[in-house]
């Protein structure tokens, strides 16, 4: 019952774009704001969430909840990913490649805070097409469901693990 609470204590989240959006009225413009994050736990655990508000930290904090609620296990293997994936969403298409040790996250602003937080050290990336924030996330997160550890992969062939990583 108390185990939730142990587990928000090392979420880490990261505001990827803050947005004001005006509405004009009869009495002049009302401003919305909204906000994407990403929150991670750094061992392969990420979600992403967008939030509406009329003002920001209470954007922050609806868009915190939704990617709590769609977090999502992902493997990770000596601290980079199994295998190369383009992950598409809208007109968004990223590549992530995997990388070898002391490489770094090679990434720019949307794509990396997703990477970071998920505890990926070392990879590759390249935005492909658009490189609007909110596309360039959910393409992000789009690769990296696709991705599947060895043991998966063995169970899913019928074959034994030693013959996947072989």
């Amino acid at each position: 019952m108390f185990e939730p609470e142990a587990q928000e204590i090392q979420l880490t989240d990261k505001v990827v774009s803050i947005n004001r959006v005006a509405k004009v009225v009869k009495g002049g413009r009302r401003f919305r704001f909204s906000a994407i994050v990403v929150v991670g736990d750094g061992q392969g655990k990420v979600g992403a969430g967008l939030g509406k508000a009329h003002e920001v930290p209470e954007a922050i904090r609806k868009a915190v909840e939704k990617a709590k609620k769609d977090m999502v296990q992902i493997p990770i293997i000596n601290n980079t990913i199994p295998y190369e994936v383009v992950g598409e969403f809208g007109s968004g298409r990223v590549l992530l490649k995997p990388a070898s040790d002391g490489t770094g996250v090679i990434a720019g602003g949307p794509v990396r805070a997703v990477v970071e937080v998920a505890g990926i050290k070392n990879i590759l990336t390249k935005c492909l097409g658009s490189h609007n924030p909110h596309n360039a996330v959910k393409a992000t997160m789009e690769a990296l469901l696709q991705l599947a550890s060895p043991e998966e992969v063995a169970t899913r062939r019928n074959r034994p693990l030693a013959e996947m990583v072989g």
